[in-house]
C-alpha cells in the first residue's frame, strides 16, 4: 500500500498536521488551518481511502501512523504538532504512542483512546444502496440518504464525496475499504502504551464520544493532558463552534513556544 498522501501546506513555522475524521477530506479543518498559518506551517491531509489519497483495501492505526511519519519525512520535518478530529484524533493519538520522538504535541477533538461500539451501520447501508449508474442525480442522492434516516447535515457532508464519473457517479472515498476496515477504525489496540508529551483533548458537551468513563483511559495513556469542553457543541465541534475551537487549539500550541512567554 502506498503511503503517498494527498496534502496541502500553508504558512510557515513549526509543523502542524491536521487530520480529518471518517468520510471527510482535507477541507474539514480548513478554518483551523487559516487560524494557524500565520505562526505555523500547516499541512492538511486526505486520510487514505478519502479524498485524493490512495485507496487501501485495509487500514489500521499502525499503518495510518506510519503514513503520517512518512509524510513528515517528505516534508523534511523532524517532528510536528498533530491535530485530529474523531477518527483523525485516533490517528494522531496512535502516532504519538508509536512514534513519540516525531510528535511535538497532540490534540484530539471529540474522541477518546478507547474502542467504540459500531455506530455507522445506517450510513454504510444508505451509501452502499445508492445507485451509481447515473439514474440518481445529486438531489435524488440526498433524498435517498434522508429516506434512510441519515440526518440532513450528515447527508450533505457525505455528498461532498459524491462525484460524476465517466458513466454515472462514484464515491471519491473508498467505501469498500472503509467497510472492510471499520472494526479497526472503531477499535483501539494501544491501551498499555503512553505518550508523555503535551496533549489536549477537546470535546463537545452535547456529544457522547468523550464521557466521564473515558477519563481513566485518557490519563493512563496521555498523562500530560489538558481536557477542555465546548458548550453547545456536539461531535462536529470544529464546525459548530469554530472560533472557540480554533482559539483553544492555537492557545495550546502557542503555550509551548517559550518566545511568546518570556
Amino acid at each position: 500500500m502506498s503511503a503517498q498522501l494527498n496534502y496541502q501546506t500553508q504558512g510557515s513555522g513549526e509543523d502542524v498536521i491536521l487530520v480529518h475524521g471518517l468520510f471527510g477530506d482535507l477541507d474539514n479543518l480548513k478554518t483551523l488551518a487559516q487560524t494557524l498559518e500565520t505562526d505555523y506551517r500547516v499541512t492538511r491531509i486526505d486520510v487514505p481511502n478519502h479524498g485524493q489519497s490512495p485507496h487501501w483495501n485495509k487500514m489500521d492505526y499502525q499503518s495510518l501512523a506510519q503514513s503520517l511519519v512518512s509524510l513528515l519525512d517528505e516534508l523534511g520535518a523532524t517532528k510536528a504538532h498533530l491535530i485530529g478530529h474523531s477518527m483523525g484524533g485516533k490517528i494522531v493519538l496512535a502516532t504519538a504512542l508509536l512514534y513519540p520522538e516525531r510528535v511535538a504535541s497532540v490534540v484530539a477533538a471529540d474522541i477518546a483512546p478507547v474502542p467504540y461500539a459500531p455506530r455507522h451501520q445506517r450510513v454504510f447501508a444508505a451509501l452502499t444502496s445508492l445507485p451509481l449508474d447515473g439514474s440518481v442525480d445529486r438531489k435524488e442522492a440526498l433524498n435517498h440518504l434522508l429516506a434512510r434516516s441519515v440526518d440532513d447535515a450528515t447527508a450533505q457532508f457525505l455528498l461532498k464525496s459524491f462525484r460524476r464519473a465517466e458513466s454515472g457517479f462514484s464515491w471519491r472515498m473508498n467505501l469498500d475499504g472503509l467497510i472492510a476496515s471499520y472494526d479497526g477504525i472503531i477499535g483501539w489496540p494501544f491501551s498499555n502504551d503512553s505518550y508523555n508529551g503535551p496533549t489536549l483533548f477537546i470535546r463537545g458537551d452535547e456529544s457522547d464520544y468523550v464521557t466521564a468513563e473515558h477519563k481513566d483511559a485518557i490519563l493512563t495513556q496521555f498523562p500530560k493532558v489538558q481536557l477542555k469542553s465546548i458548550g453547545g457543541a456536539g461531535h462536529w465541534l470544529h464546525a459548530q463552534k469554530p472560533s472557540i475551537f480554533n482559539r483553544l487549539v492555537k492557545n495550546f500550541l502557542d503555550s509551548q513556544r517559550p518566545e511568546l512567554h518570556g
